[in-house]
């Protein structure tokens, strides 16, 4: 076998293994995942996070969304499936992350979320600097 063969066979092991729907993509690395946890935990403390699928299409829909992060755990995923292509269709940045127990978390809550959105109301209001927000995007590029 070659490389590209056993890498597939490798993520797609991964995949099962975490029950992760194989339509999360762009799926964040742990080092990403890392910086949006913290990012998002940061950011709640200024009541700067937008929680819930439903919150967070009503976001999308108004235009006040800054990045959507989702889990790439959930189960149906067709609950967030219609988000991706509405970010796509506003042209605002998403990414998957892998548990969604530890994205709710990181907004401060017990339970799991399964989406959760930055307000664009972070960078006008100083919480978070464009450069940092650059540096996050191009991550996931």
């Amino acid at each position: 076998m070659q490389n590209n063969e056993l890498l597939a066979i490798l993520i797609y092991c991964c995949l099962m293994c975490y029950r992760l729907s194989t339509i999360a993509t762009p799926l964040a690395d742990v080092q990403l995942s890392d910086k949006l946890y913290k990012l998002i935990s940061y950011l709640n403390k200024f009541s700067q996070i937008i929680k819930g699928a439903n919150e967070s299409l009503k976001t999308l829909e108004k235009g006040n969304a800054l990045l959507v992060i989702l889990a790439a755990d959930t189960e149906p995923i067709e609950l967030i499936s219609h988000l991706p292509i509405l970010c796509e269709d506003k042209q605002t940045p998403y990414v998957f992350v892998i548990s969604k127990s530890r994205l709710g978390r990181a907004c401060g809550l017990s339970r799991a979320v399964i989406s959760c959105t930055i307000k664009s109301d972070a960078l006008t209001k100083g919480h978070l600097k464009r450069t940092s927000l650059n540096e996050i995007i191009n991550m996931l590029t």
